[in-house]
């Protein structure tokens, strides 16, 4: 609405004074290290420009897919350096980051041309990236000292950061790790001079899988942690507070007899004499469909089950052992009492794809 008005009470409640806390730890977490604070995909569905205000004076740059993320930030008045993670699509862009002073990255001999031929005002910092065994994105390992060089050879490039991304980091003993680790550092100590670098995300801060080697000019980069969730745990982390709590109402209840389906295609059939609480929200709001029955709710302080299909805007829940509930009575889907990672695991995905598909329709409410 035009007001900013919102009616329906679905909502999203952002907990800013988390983002600032786990801001902190991940600041604390990176040691000697700048930090950078990925606040791509909508700020994992937080909200981008409130996440980047509630993070400022924590970490030292931003980080975004691409431009078009970015220039959301400048139009909302920060000036700090923006990493583009994914860096530029076409040469077009090129002066558009000379003149918002953003950073892009360089994974692909296309790009690393475009900037080459660029001629711009001012010249950009941008991120070389290093393909160790992700297999994704980057320049081989064999590739990178000439790529290097050319790009500090040229008069449209101001500096050079070398990064590179870990496949596995979440998971302290993978083989992999070691590998890539020492594969980047390797390159590292080939280039002369000692080159800032990128190589640790969340998951190797907290997991200490990879060696932070925290001596000036390195950068870690820091996502998920920001909104509350480790991502090698299946349980909340108590030194990390989530940042995301989504609440839907109770807008129906009805008894439903021994053997009786509930919700499309009739999934799931009472096996006793139950009581079926309809909450106002599904997946058009980006609750997953394929949650299957089961999938934990917390509701009146207690934990329930959903039960049946996902439609678009409602899900069923088994409310038969709930002591006391009524119309209005709000339902958490996750958030403080029923973490996301455990609700996660339920329907077989990820934190960051839970927190990340909370539609727009959903209203961000910040505390």
């Amino acid at each position: 609405m035009s007001n900013g008005l919102h009616f329906r009470p679905t909502r999203a409640e952002i907990d800013t004074h988390a983002l600032q806390h786990n801001a902190r730890l991940a600041r604390q977490h990176a040691g000697d290290c700048h930090l950078l604070g990925v606040i791509k995909a909508n700020g994992y569905g937080h909200g981008a420009v409130e996440v980047a205000r509630a993070i400022n004076g924590n970490v030292d740059a931003y980080a975004v897919a691409f431009i078009d993320e970015a220039l959301r930030l400048r139009d909302a008045g920060f000036v700090q350096p923006i990493v583009l993670l994914e860096g530029c699509f076409s040469a077009a862009e090129l002066p558009v980051c000379a003149h918002y002073n953003l950073q892009p990255v360089v994974h692909s001999q296309s790009q690393l041309d475009a900037i080459l031929q660029a001629r711009l005002v001012t010249p950009l910092a941008v991120w070389l990236k290093t393909d160790t065994g992700m297999h994704r994105l980057g320049f081989a390992p064999n590739e990178v000292r000439q790529a290097r060089a050319a790009l500090e050879a040229c008069p449209q490039v101001a500096s050079v950061t070398l990064m590179t991304h870990f496949a596995n980091a979440e998971v302290e003993d993978h083989a992999l790790n070691q590998r890539q680790h020492d594969a980047f550092f390797d390159l590292c100590a080939e280039t002369s001079p000692t080159p800032a670098v990128s190589a640790a995300n969340t998951a190797a801060m907290l997991s200490r899988a990879i060696d932070l080697k925290t001596e000036q000019g390195h950068w870690c980069r820091t996502g998920i942690m920001l909104y509350g969730v480790d991502p090698s745990a299946h349980t909340q982390t108590t030194e990390l507070l989530p940042a995301m709590r989504v609440l839907a109402p109770v807008i129906a209840l009805r008894d439903v007899a021994a053997g009786e389906a509930v919700g499309y295609g009739s999934t799931w059939r009472a096996q006793r004499d139950s009581r079926i609480a309809t909450l106002a929200i599904g997946y058009a709001d980006g609750y997953p469909r394929h949650a299957p029955s089961g999938t934990p709710i917390w509701l009146n302080g207690q934990q329930v089950s959903l039960a049946g299909t996902v439609s678009m805007d409602m899900i069923t829940v088994d409310v038969t052992d709930l002591a006391h509930v009524d119309l209005g009575d709000e339902a958490e889907l996750w958030g403080p009492n029923l973490p996301v990672c455990r609700v996660a695991e339920a329907v077989g995905s990820i934190s960051y794809e839970l927190l990340c598909r909370v539609s727009e329709r959903v209203p961000r409410h910040y505390k």
